[in-house]
């Protein structure tokens, strides 16, 4: 990293173009006098000792010699740290004094209109649209989750990154959507495995993503998308409100996609698989499909399910594995 990047980092944290640019000095120099740091910089020596005394102050600088005229630099990574925090609180402040005086105008100057309430994004906005707002989710994402697909329908790294910095992604996946073999393979489970909750129904009600309960954007269906090619942005309403219980109902009647820790661990990873998705409703041949086996050996795990679960058929393996915790 160049000198000049390394400033341009530090100006970002807090210091001065003119303490920057001291202290990355004495990082060439090492131990030094005030007024050798000044010649070296080419700057007035009072100026000098007045951004040293600064750096002493973060604690980027140490003081050295019998008068104490001497400095050198030190260990960045306590001060840093302590920049960083003070700047990302500033920030916060910045952010909820913006929030408060927009709604401060709203109130009393600008009530919003309700054609501000619903937006409508088209064309090639609309993936710059979906990938912004959902980088931008800050504690929860709520998603009825059903082709056709905005984004291209590959792995998903904006929710693999938010689920990393704990952002909660709760999805209902459309039947369709868990049978399309490459989707389940590379966004799916992926997304499950990184934490994502999983349920599924034969079909949802509509494509829509909730973010923060701040925010829902709507996509179009099937056969919408085929002559309408838009997005719907719904802001804080009434109509917003609406989307989310219709999530939450939706949710409570889906089925669980992934069972987690209450499935015994003597039941074999394949087998888990299998009752996750036999749970979702699809055919065997799907099954097959997505597990990458045959439907002989699709065949011969379900009976060595039945096998371990003492039942004959399914309807009594489903309520084995109810009554026994497994879902």
């Amino acid at each position: 990293m160049s000198d000049d990047d390394l400033s341009a980092h530090l100006c970002r944290l807090g210091l001065t173009p003119p303490e920057a640019a001291t202290y990355l000095a004495m990082l060439h120099t090492g131990l030094t006098h005030s007024s050798g740091l000044a010649e070296h910089l080419g700057r007035p020596l009072a100026e000098t000792a007045r951004h040293l005394g600064r750096l002493g102050e973060i604690g980027l600088v140490s003081a050295r010699g019998p008068d104490g005229d001497e400095a050198v630099p030190v260990d960045p990574a306590i001060a840093l740290d302590h920049l960083s925090h003070a700047r990302a609180a500033e920030l916060q402040r910045a952010h909820a004094s913006a929030v408060n005086a927009y709604r401060d105008y709203r109130r009393s100057v600008s009530p919003q209109a309700t054609e501000d309430l619903v937006e409508v994004v088209t064309g090639p906005r609309i993936v710059d649209r979906i990938l912004h707002v959902e980088g931008a989710a800050d504690a929860q994402v709520l998603r009825f989750d059903s082709p056709p697909y905005h984004v291209p329908a590959g792995a998903n790294p904006t929710e693999l990154g938010n689920l990393r910095r704990g952002v909660e992604y709760r999805v209902v996946y459309s039947k369709s959507a868990v049978q399309n073999h490459a989707y389940y393979a590379d966004n799916i489970q992926p997304c499950i495995a990184a934490g994502e909750h999983a349920r599924v129904l034969p079909t949802v009600p509509v494509k829509l993503t909730v973010f923060d309960r701040r925010l829902a954007v709507v996509s179009m269906s099937f056969v919408e998308a085929e002559v309408n090619d838009s997005l719907l942005v719904v802001r804080p309403s009434s109509l917003l409100s609406a989307l989310t219980g219709l999530f939450e109902t939706a949710w409570r009647a889906a089925y669980p996609m992934h069972f987690g820790d209450r499935v015994p661990p003597s039941l074999r990873a394949l087998h888990l698989r299998i009752l996750e998705l036999l749970g979702t409703g699809v055919t065997d041949d799907t099954i097959a499909q997505l597990l990458g086996i045959s439907r002989r050996t699709l065949s011969r795990n379900l009976e060595q399910l039945n096998h371990q679960a003492g039942t004959s058929s399914r309807f009594q393996l489903a309520l084995y594995a109810v009554r026994n915790g497994w879902i």
